[in-house]
Parts: structure tokens; C-alpha cells; sequence
């Protein structure tokens, strides 16, 4: 019996991401290899252990293992006397994870005899379970890692009319993408906090909605093919989400759109400001372009309006899959390319 030490992404929240790893850890246990599930976990910012994950696994497999605590190294015959499928405690409990630690790594590799990374969303990141288990274990890309690298990668080549919908917060982390869609695609719509910065660069009153104080340059910001909300819902002189016209010009973009590529939320709608993010997400359906979708926020916002059957691909990625979109490749692809 081999052990498949599984890099999986069942960050918070992990009930859609353990959804469609399952296949995966069911195919690799019917094939006779034990399975050991490795993941970060995280919510509001702090690490957690992993016992409420463990008790949601257990309702699919029953025989589930948790090991709890600091991951040590494995001890001889545990697997004689276990579960063929492992839960390790919460990575980033582990201070030589983020810290790509080469201790840390050897720690756990002792728990597989090869490593399949199936966690897209955590591969832009140089953490010890990414870059440096492939150094030590023979390893493969696991089934979702594949169908995220197949499905991102038409967008290098995009059939037009091109609409690019990016939203959210934090331009830093968007501004790559937007530079390099600005080039192939034929409108970026820009929304949510970072349309607010566009905005107010523009001379447009914003009241007092947070502006990044960040140097965008003005062939960016006047750039013809950036599309800015025309109207939107406004409470405590605060912009809160889209308004209708709005979504309807991006609705209208989108029917004569092939290809349509979407990462953010148009509005706060962890407070409830959910109608620009809904109404769009609903409009998608009955355009017949390629559509993508991903994003933490935006994901779990789609789940919630039931409205999944309106992409053909919804990624698992937030920032990893924008470093993807922008560069091609991420760190945890780079290191499964080593022998």
C-alpha cells in the first residue's frame, strides 16, 4: 500500500472546496493508496485547528483519522494499525510552512510515499506543502490542479468580444492583470472598492468611500476600454454596490461577448449589498460566451444565489488565479516541472 500525500485547499469556507476533491480522494483510496490530507486553515485571520473540518469529512468517510497538533513525524506502522485516509492539523500551526522551512518539508514527506498537489488556490504561495515536497517525493498534479491550468490557459488566447469584469478590493493585487487585459480584451469593467479609486481619479464624487492612495497611471486610468459603474446604491455617503444601470450595461456587454472572465464582487456583499453581484450572476445565463468566475467572495456569493450552472468553469482561486491569468505559470506548477 503507497501513502498519497494530498496538498489540498480546504481553507474557509471548505464545504464547496472538499466538494470537489472528493472524486479525487475516492479514486486514489479505490486504487488500494492510503490518502493523506494536508491543508491550510484560516478565518479572520487566525489559524485554526482543524476539528471542525474533520467532523464535515467524517460524514464522507467515516473512518477518517485526525491528527491533531503540530505535525511531527510519522510513526512507524501507523498505517498498519489505522485508517487508510489521514487528516494532519492545520499547516500554518506549523511555523516552517510559510517560512518554506526545509525541516519542516522532510517532516512532512514522512507522512507519503508520493505528493499530489490538488490545491490551485494556495499554489502561488512559496510554503513548504507547494515548492519543496516535490524536491522530496515523486509527485503529479492532481485532477482539479489540471482542469484549473486547461481552463485558465484559453484565456491567453481569448476569442472576442472579449469583457473582463474585475472588482473587489486592493489594486496592487489586480493591477498585473489589468495591465495585461487591457491589451487583449475589448472592455475591463472595474467595480467594487477599486472602482472607487478609478472614480474619484476621474473627478468623480465617491463621498467618503475609501480610496486607495496608489500611483495609477493616467493612460490606465483614462484608458478607453475601462469601464467604470455608472450608478450605484450609496448609504452613510458610502458606495456599497452596483446599481441597475450599471449591471444592466455589463448584462448587455456580456449577450454580445465570447468570452467573459470575472474576479470580484460588485458590491459588499458580505453586509448584504448583494444586488449588483446577483443580478449580474443571473445575466450571465443567457449569454452563450465562455464564461469564468473565481474568487473566494465571489465564488461562495455565486453558491449562494444557486447561480453555478451559469459558468462553464468556476475557479478555486482568488490570488492565485490572478497571478496565473497575469504570468502563465505559478510557483507550485514551476515545482512539480522538477524531477
Amino acid at each position: 500500500m503507497k501513502r498519497a500525500l494530498l496538498r489540498v485547499d480546504f481553507n474557509f469556507p471548505f464545504e464547496y472546496r472538499v466538494h470537489e476533491t472528493t472524486p479525487t480522494i475516492k479514486e486514489l483510496i479505490r486504487r488500494g493508496d492510503a490518502v493523506v490530507l494536508i491543508t491550510h486553515f484560516e478565518k479572520d485571520g487566525r489559524a485554526l485547528h482543524l476539528d471542525s473540518l474533520a467532523k464535515f469529512l467524517r460524514k464522507l468517510f467515516p473512518e477518517l483519522i485526525f491528527v491533531k497538533g503540530p505535525i511531527q513525524l510519522c510513526p512507524r506502522n501507523f498505517f498498519k494499525q489505522h485508517s487508510r485516509i489521514v487528516l494532519l492539523d492545520n499547516l500554518r500551526l506549523n511555523r516552517g510552512e510559510t517560512a518554506n522551512d526545509p525541516g519542516f518539508a522532510k517532516l512532512l514527506a514522512s507522512w507519503g510515499d508520493y505528493y499530489i498537489n490538488e490545491a490551485f488556490a494556495a499554489s502561488h504561495r512559496k510554503h513548504a506543502s507547494i515548492v519543496l515536497l516535490p524536491k522530496l517525493l515523486p509527485h503529479e498534479a492532481g485532477p482539479l490542479l489540471k482542469e484549473e491550468i486547461k481552463n485558465l490557459s484559453r484565456f491567453f488566447k481569448p476569442r472576442r468580444p472579449f469583457l473582463v469584469v474585475i472588482a473587489g478590493k486592493k489594486f496592487a493585487t489586480k493591477e498585473p492583470l489589468i495591465l495585461k487585459f487591457l491589451r487583449s480584451a475589448d472592455a475591463v469593467f472595474i467595480g467594487g472598492a477599486i472602482g472607487n479609486t478609478f472614480l474619484a481619479r476621474r473627478g468623480i464624487g465617491v463621498g467618503k468611500s475609501k480610496v486607495e492612495s496608489v500611483k495609477i497611471l493616467k493612460n490606465v486610468i483614462w484608458n478607453n476600454k475601462i469601464l467604470l459603474p455608472e450608478d450605484w446604491t450609496m448609504k452613510n455617503d458610502l458606495i456599497l454596490d452596483a446599481g441597475p444601470k450599471t449591471v444592466k450595461t455589463l448584462g448587455e456587454l456580456a449577450q454580445a461577448s465570447r468570452f467573459i472572465l470575472w474576479n470580484g464582487t460588485l458590491g459588499l456583499c458580505e453586509k448584504g449589498y448583494n444586488f449588483g453581484t446577483r443580478t449580474f450572476a443571473k445575466e450571465l445565463g443567457k449569454s452563450k460566451a465562455y464564461k469564468v468566475v473565481g474568487g473566494g467572495d465571489t465564488v461562495a456569493a455565486i453558491r449562494k444565489f444557486k447561480a453555478e450552472k451559469n459558468f462553464d468553469f468556476i475557479s478555486t482561486g482568488g490570488g492565485a488565479m490572478l497571478e496565473f491569468l497575469a504570468k502563465g505559470t505559478l510557483p507550485g506548477i514551476e515545482a512539480l516541472k522538477r524531477k
